[in-house]
């Protein structure tokens, strides 16, 4: 075809000029762009295992925010860009925003290589999330401020006792883990009652712009208790400060403690969906949960046969809520405007 290497060297010119031209030039199919709602410092190493895991062959370029309103800022952008995706995969800390995701149907549907005992309710019915590493939603006790451990409140109602005027917390119920547990609170209890409750407890309690800052604030003093996360929460046992956990709703006529689990999600049209499926399945593999059991956030396995179960849990075990993340989405945005209306969106 070639007479000569001067002719050789003028049709690679000619291709390379073509293909920049026409704006072919792209990253390559072995990159994955990940957003991470998942704080850095938890997920950046395990996304740097995967990478090794393949012997570099697949790179990670990680998006991670840092504000208090990470999620909701990470979504906007997911939405944001729904024509024109750059997001690859989604690593929510959360899952009331993933589920948004769902039915806005901007996630890929796909089948999850998960353990046959995997939770129903921490895989979308259609396949476009799976949860794993679940955190538990607890009150965070000081034991200096409350010394008797029968005194020590014991359901997420008491946040509206006035009993607790004044000396109770909890984290705006627009954003994270909070949001999710009052979206879920509405489904089994009916969203009158839930707003009634919310509206009780913004009267009677402290209302602060996150959960570490709930968790701070109880290990501090300033207040006798809180609502908060059980990553956060342990993360001031483990400092020795005078605090103490408890699981909430544990009565059979309790709805239980809820667990929040992390989400994966592929995006539909995903630039790099091949990249961005072999690192789904690694997130959710029994490993990554173990490691995120015994790292500093003490994050609750799924995986039934996990051989690390996190110091944040108590001895005897927990009744867990039985949530359906699906159904607490809907109607979302008229539900934040409520909460909104009540006062507890800023």
């Amino acid at each position: 075809m070639f007479h000569s290497y001067a002719q050789f060297t003028s049709f690679l010119v000619l291709c390379s000029a073509l293909l920049s031209a026409s704006g072919c030039v792209q990253r390559a199919e072995s990159d994955v762009v990940v957003y991470s709602a998942l704080d850095e410092e938890f997920a950046a190493p395990i996304l740097d295992a995967f990478e090794r895991s393949t012997d570099h062959e697949t790179s990670v370029i990680g998006k991670f925010d840092v504000e208090s309103t990470k999620t909701v800022g990470l979504v906007n952008r997911i939405i944001a860009e729904k024509d024109a995706p750059v997001c690859d995969l989604f690593w929510n800390n959360e899952i009331m925003h993933t589920v948004r995701l769902q039915k806005l149907g901007l996630l890929e549907k796909r089948s999850w290589n998960v353990d046959p005992g995997w939770p129903t309710d921490m895989i979308a019915s259609d396949g476009s999330w799976c949860g794993f590493a679940a955190r538990a939603r607890v009150l965070l006790v000081n034991t200096d401020r409350i010394q008797d451990a029968t005194e020590y409140p014991d359901s997420v109602a008491d946040l509206a006792d006035e009993k607790w005027q004044g000396q109770c917390a909890m984290a705006r119920p627009l954003f994270g883990t909070t949001a999710t547990h009052f979206a879920v609170l509405r489904e089994i209890q009916g969203r009158e009652a839930t707003l009634k409750l919310l509206s009780q407890i913004r009267d009677n309690a402290v209302i602060l712009s996150g959960n570490k800052q709930v968790a701070q604030a109880v290990s501090a003093g300033t207040v006798a208790w809180g609502l908060t996360d059980t990553d956060d929460a342990v993360i001031e046992r483990d400092l020795g400060r005078s605090v103490a956990i408890v699981y909430p709703d544990q009565s059979s006529d309790q709805p239980g403690t809820l667990r929040i689990p992390n989400t994966i999600a592929v995006l539909k049209n995903a630039p790099h969906s091949v990249a961005a499926g072999l690192l789904a399945d690694y997130l959710v593999r029994p490993e990554t949960e173990d490691r995120l059991a015994m790292g500093d956030s003490s994050q609750l396995p799924l995986f039934r046969g996990s051989k690390f179960p996190p110091r944040v849990l108590p001895e005897t075990p927990v009744r867990w809520m039985q949530a359906n993340f699906e159904n607490a989405a809907n109607d979302w945005e008229a539900w934040a405007s409520e909460i909104n209306e009540l006062g507890l969106g800023k």
